[in-house]
C-alpha cells in the first residue's frame, strides 16, 4: 500500500524573506507540491516572499479565494462561500497526499495567527501526519519596523481585529495596557476614532505592509482613510518603564 504524503503547514512571515526561519526553508525547498492561497488575478503575498526559494521540479498549487473583503450580493453568505472553499482546497491538497506527495501549504506571517492554513489543518489533520512550523507574525513585525516595545514587566497585551463594532472594541481595548489592532483596510477610520477617544493617540503607531518592500509608516492622524489597506497595523505600545 503506497505511503500517505506528509503535510506541512509554514510560517513564512511578515514579508521580508530572510525573516523566514532555516527549518521553514528546508521543508519548503524539500516539498515536491508547494500550496498557496491567494485572491483573485494576484499570486498572493506567501508565493511573493518564497518564490526565489522554489526549484523548477517543484509543482506549485494554487488555492483561489472565491471572495476576501469585497461586499456580496444580499443572497449570498460569505461564511457558507468561505467554508466550501476550504472544503474543496482541502480536498485538493489531500489528492496528492493520498497519492504519496508531501504538501507544503504556505502561509505568511504565522500558520495559527490568523492564518489560513489553520482551516485547512482542521480538515485535514487527523487524516494524515502533519507538521506545522512557526512564523514570525505580522504584530512582532510591526513592533520591530516601529522601534516600539510592546509589553515591559507585568503589562498586559491584547490581539484586537479591527471588524469589532465600535462599542465593543472601546470596551475591549480600554480594559488593556497594551494592544495590537488588526484587520484595518475598511476599518480603519472606526479604529482610528476609538483610539483617539480613549485618549491613546499620542501612543498609537501605525505602519502597513511591516517588512514588505512596500512598507509605509505614516503617523496615526495623518492616515488616509481610504487609503489604509488590510495589512496594517495600529500599535498601541505599553508605557515604558524606567529600569
Amino acid at each position: 500500500m503506497m505511503a500517505k504524503g506528509r503535510l506541512y503547514g509554514l510560517g513564512v512571515g511578515p514579508g521580508d524573506p530572510e525573516l523566514m526561519t532555516i527549518k521553514a526553508l528546508r521543508l519548503l525547498q524539500q516539498a515536491p507540491v508547494v500550496a498557496y492561497l491567494a485572491a483573485k488575478g494576484k499570486k498572493g503575498n506567501a508565493l511573493t516572499i518564497v518564490e526565489t526559494f522554489l526549484k523548477p521540479e517543484q509543482q506549485t498549487m494554487a488555492l483561489i479565494y472565491p471572495v476576501t473583503t469585497e461586499k456580496l450580493p444580499a443572497h449570498l453568505s460569505y461564511e457558507t462561500l468561505v467554508s466550501d472553499f476550504y472544503d474543496q482546497s482541502a480536498e485538493q491538497v489531500a489528492a496528492h497526499l493520498d497519492a504519496g506527495r508531501d504538501v507544503a501549504v504556505i502561509c505568511e506571517g504565522d500558520p495559527f495567527f490568523y492564518g489560513s492554513f489553520m482551516y485547512i489543518h482542521d480538515r485535514l489533520a487527523t487524516r494524515y501526519e502533519t507538521e506545522v512550523v512557526p512564523g514570525v507574525c505580522s504584530v512582532l513585525a510591526a513592533a520591530s519596523v516601529l522601534g516600539a516595545p510592546l509589553v515591559y514587566r507585568n503589562q498586559n497585551l491584547g490581539i484586537l481585529s479591527g471588524v469589532l463594532p465600535e462599542e465593543e472594541l472601546k470596551r475591549r481595548l480600554s480594559d488593556l495596557e497594551a494592544a495590537a489592532i488588526m484587520k484595518l483596510g475598511t476599518n480603519f477610520e472606526k479604529v482610528r476614532k476609538v483610539v483617539m477617544d480613549l485618549g491613546l493617540g499620542d501612543r498609537a503607531l501605525y505602519v502597513e505592509r511591516a517588512t514588505m518592500g512596500n512598507q509605509k509608516i505614516v503617523p496615526l492622524a495623518e492616515v488616509d482613510p481610504k487609503s489604509a489597506p488590510y495589512f496594517s497595523i495600529v500599535l498601541v505600545p505599553g508605557k515604558k518603564w524606567q529600569s
